[in-house]
C-alpha cells in the first residue's frame, strides 16, 4: 500500500497527473479540483495516494492533503461507496463542510456531488452518524487540557461540534478534543475552527 509519492509533476489532464520519481512515471487519477492545489508543471509536489486493487483493473488515486485521503478511507467504509465515488465526493467537498453535511443530514449538499445519488447520500449520513454515536455513548463528554494542571470539559457549543464533526471524519475523540482545544477562539466560527482543527492534525 503507498502512503504518498514525492517527485517531479510532469503532467497534468482533467482526470489524472503524472509524477516522476527515479526515472518511473506514476499514473495517478486525480480531479483538477485537487490537481490544482498540487503546484504547476515542473515543480516538485508531494501526492497522498491509495491503491485501488481489483481483479481487472489497479489504480492510484491521489490528494494534495492527508486530510482529504482520511475522509477518502472514511467513505470507503460505507456501504455501496466505492473508490470512483469517495473521490469524487473528495474533490467536491472540503473536509470540514462534508463533515457539517453529515451533521446537519443535508443530504442535498452530498447530492450535488456527481455520482453520488439521494441513496446514497442518504447511506453516508446514516452510517457515518450511526458511528458517531456509537462514539459518544462510549464517552459522553469530552475533555480537553486547559493552560493549567487540570482538564476541563469543553462548554462551549461550537467546540463541541467541531469535536463531533472531526470525529465525523473518523478521529479518535481525544485527538479532535486536543485539536480543536489548540486552535479554538471564541470569535471563530465552526467551520473555521474545523478547518484549523484539521489542519492542526495535519501536522
Amino acid at each position: 500500500m503507498y502512503s504518498y509519492i514525492k517527485g517531479e509533476l510532469v503532467k497534468i489532464t482533467d482526470d489524472l497527473v503524472v509524477v516522476e520519481n527515479n526515472g518511473i512515471g506514476y499514473e495517478i487519477i486525480c480531479p483538477f479540483a485537487l490537481s490544482s492545489k498540487l503546484g504547476h508543471v515542473g515543480t516538485d509536489v508531494c501526492v497522498w495516494l491509495y491503491q485501488s486493487v481489483r481483479e481487472d483493473d489497479i489504480s492510484l488515486y491521489g490528494f494534495s492533503e492527508p486530510e482529504q485521503k482520511d475522509m477518502f478511507l472514511l467513505l470507503i467504509t460505507v456501504s455501496g461507496i466505492g473508490p470512483k465515488v469517495a473521490h469524487s465526493i473528495c474533490s467536491q467537498l472540503t473536509p470540514d463542510k462534508f463533515a457539517l453535511a453529515v451533521m446537519g443530514s443535508d443530504v442535498k449538499a452530498l447530492t450535488g456531488v456527481k455520482g453520488l445519488g439521494k441513496k446514497g447520500a442518504e447511506r453516508i449520513v446514516l452510517e457515518l452518524k450511526d458511528k458517531l454515536k456509537d462514539l459518544n455513548s462510549n464517552n459522553p463528554s469530552v475533555v480537553i487540557s486547559s493552560e493549567g494542571d487540570n482538564d476541563t470539559v469543553i462548554s462551549s457549543s461550537v467546540a463541541s461540534d467541531a469535536v463531533e464533526a472531526l470525529m465525523v471524519l473518523g478521529y479518535k475523540q481525544a485527538d479532535a478534543a486536543n485539536a480543536v482545544s489548540s486552535v479554538y477562539s471564541e470569535d471563530m466560527d465552526l467551520q473555521s475552527v474545523i478547518r484549523s482543527a484539521l489542519k492542526s492534525l495535519a501536522r
